[in-house]
């Protein structure tokens, strides 16, 4: 049977959305990779598919996958789209908040409008055996070789693991190396997501994600909360930050520790279609 799908993305980070709300969804590796494939597929970054609820407290499940076929715990602007695709498909109102799980655990998202989303990331984690990280303790920098460099970093979870890099120029060469490396590390034993941020003022922050499993891509939510939460952690930011992508804007609030750290940004619709190879 054909592959019913919606093709989606949040500041240029794209996805393909799928209705599995009669079960959980089953592909095959091979099948994720060419479909996610941009010459030959369809082409996204995350693969993502709307479940039925594996816990009384939530609406809906959704499970996420890389461009690789490899499972991710969490995606800040592919939860913002199945939000919206929730929408559209009559199942989630406007102003209304509902929580919905993710693999890595729940979230709450309330529609501002058809086309805009304000999600609870939940608080982040610095804890580095829950990131995971090798280190002995908890510190707002850690020093890592890569690539032959030197870097200052911090690292977070957001659901995900990130590792945050503080840069003056997000053209540099050096860069298109030092995501891979970082993002490959060994003491990082299941990959991170690499964000190079640079620091307009403590409002106002650019940001460029090497993701793993995906690569470069045009915007990372959970890498903007990342760097918001790592240099907050610093005292370097303001509660409320305004983080530039590659493909547009995400505003991003947290009061500090102890608190829950909050996404708004866009999710639009591109176009519906369907996969005859299943």
């Amino acid at each position: 049977m054909a592959l019913r799908f919606s093709k989606m993305h949040g500041n240029g980070n794209d996805f393909v959305v799928i209705d599995s709300r009669d079960g959980a969804l089953a592909l095959s590796v091979a099948t994720m990779r060419s479909i996610a494939d941009r010459h030959t597929g369809v082409g996204f970054d995350q693969l993502l598919s709307v479940e039925p609820a594996r816990d009384g407290a939530s609406a809906f499940y959704y499970g996420i996958w890389n461009a690789d076929g490899s499972p991710s715990g969490q995606c800040g602007n592919g939860v913002r789209c199945v939000a919206a695709w929730l929408h559209r498909a009559g199942e989630l109102g406007l102003d209304e908040t509902v929580q919905i799980q993710s693999p890595s655990g729940p979230v709450a998202v309330r529609l501002i409008d058809a086309h805009t989303v304000t999600v609870d990331m939940g608080e982040p984690i610095f804890e580095p055996i829950r990131i995971p990280f090798d280190a002995p303790n908890i510190s707002d920098r850690y020093a890592l070789a890569a690539d032959g460099q030197a870097l200052e970093i911090g690292t977070v979870s957001m659901g995900n693991p990130h590792a945050v890099i503080v840069v003056d120029d997000l053209a540099a060469p050096a860069l298109e190396r030092l995501g891979p490396a970082v993002t490959g590390h060994q003491r990082f034993r299941e990959g991170v997501n690499a964000g190079f941020v640079q620091k307009v003022s403590p409002g106002h922050l650019r940001l460029r994600v090497h993701e793993r499993g995906a690569g470069w891509t045009q915007a990372c939510g959970t890498g903007a909360c990342a760097a918001v939460a790592v240099l907050r952690q610093r005292g370097e930011v303001d509660p409320q930050v305004r983080v530039d992508l590659p493909g547009g804007s995400l505003r991003i609030d947290w009061r500090g520790p102890g608190e829950r750290l909050w996404m708004t940004g866009p999710a639009s619709f591109v176009f519906e279609g369907e996969w005859p190879d299943t």
